[in-house]
């Protein structure tokens, strides 16, 4: 199989890509006869936006069971109870799930493989921009990076074996999508020399919320790079879909002032929350084995940013990789990870 980093790097700027996402890319919708009866998803930051739409449209394809993990149970059940609407039959739970604790990632993790007997999708969407420079008590990491790719990276690796059991009963592998962001492309990413690297996002001096919400991104796709060497696509489909830019979401509902105007007439160009989502159900209903570690933009397979093909990205992914196993050794992920692995060489 070819994926994305096997690909060329694009030569395209980051302007012509944009366009040809906005006004360009077509849809691809599940095929009409598509019916997930039977099937369990779970979805993170999903009582809103974007993971809400995901939601609603895996509903709509006849999903049997679906676990809305959120932050605010309260928020969650309001979006439950909305989903339920017309959706009768479809057993939506609530769970909680706090990606600024590890505690709280960890247990759900543990939750899921000891109530759930069959888990069929997992999007992890739930990430922030953090205009604000707050850092997490418990890690001192600030917040974008702590949510956006570290907590969200321990996550990804603590379900791998649980999907491995608990995937399709007819042999065919769980699918693991992380929501990743089509700014990977142009991000400046200015403190990629610093060694160690993840401190370097901690400085309140050279805090920016674009920046860091771009490298956020960027770093979940360095870690994908490695990451699917060690896990076989016959136990665990793992991809990285891009929604493109996006009217009516939440991410950036922190947003005040004169940035808030002009998200809002920017937001003239984005694409509705239905056709931003189905890149995600796409990624987990439509897509097979050929999107394992593939970067997925628009629906279609996509070269990662061309920084990761150098020597010196090859470098700073090591150096990402090596740092982040250190941050999560607590939660034996090394162990985890030497695990699926083992499987990849038999």
């Amino acid at each position: 199989m070819v994926g994305s980093k096997d690909l060329q790097p694009s030569t395209k700027s980051f302007g012509r890509i944009f366009f040809s996402n906005q006004f360009r890319a077509k849809p691809q919708w599940p095929a009409p006869n598509t019916n997930l009866s039977g099937k369990t998803a779970i979805i993170t930051g999903s009582n809103t936006g974007l993971g809400y739409e995901a939601a609603r449209q895996l509903l709509d394809l006849k999903l049997s069971h679906l676990i809305l993990a959120v932050r605010s149970p309260e928020k969650g059940e309001a979006a439950a109870a909305q989903l339920r609407l017309p959706h009768p039959n479809a057993y939506i739970e609530v769970w909680q799930l706090d990606m600024c604790s590890y505690d709280s990632v960890q247990a759900f993790a543990r939750r899921a493989e000891s109530q759930l007997s069959r888990i069929d999708f997992v999007l992890l969407n739930a990430g922030m921009i953090g205009l604000n420079y707050t850092t997490v008590k418990s890690t001192g990491h600030v917040e974008c990076i702590q949510v956006n790719y570290i907590s969200t990276m321990l996550l990804a690796v603590l379900f791998l074996p649980i999907l491995k059991v608990k995937g399709p009963p007819d042999g065919q592998p769980a699918r693991l999508t992380i929501v990743g962001a089509a700014v990977t492309l142009a991000a400046e990413f200015p403190n990629r020399t610093a060694n160690p690297l993840l401190p370097s996002f901690d400085d309140p001096k050279t805090y920016n919320p674009r920046d860091h919400y771009d490298s956020s991104k960027l770093l979940a796709e360095m870690f994908l790079w490695n990451l699917v060497d060690y896990v076989s696509a016959n136990d665990v489909i793992i991809n990285l879909a891009d929604p493109a830019w996006c009217k009516d979401t939440e991410l950036a509902r922190d947003v005040t002032g004169a940035m808030k105007v002009a998200l809002k007439l920017f937001s003239l160009t984005g694409r509705t929350r239905e056709v931003g989502a189905s890149c995600f159900v796409d990624a987990l209903v439509n897509k097979g084995k050929e999107s394992h570690g593939c970067f997925l933009m628009s629906w279609n397979i996509h070269p990662f940013p061309a920084f990761l093909y150098t020597p010196e990205g090859k470098v700073v992914m090591q150096r990402l990789w090596d740092e982040t196993l250190a941050e999560l050794d607590f939660a034996g992920v090394r162990t985890i990870l030497n695990s699926m692995k083992a499987k990849v060489a038999n």
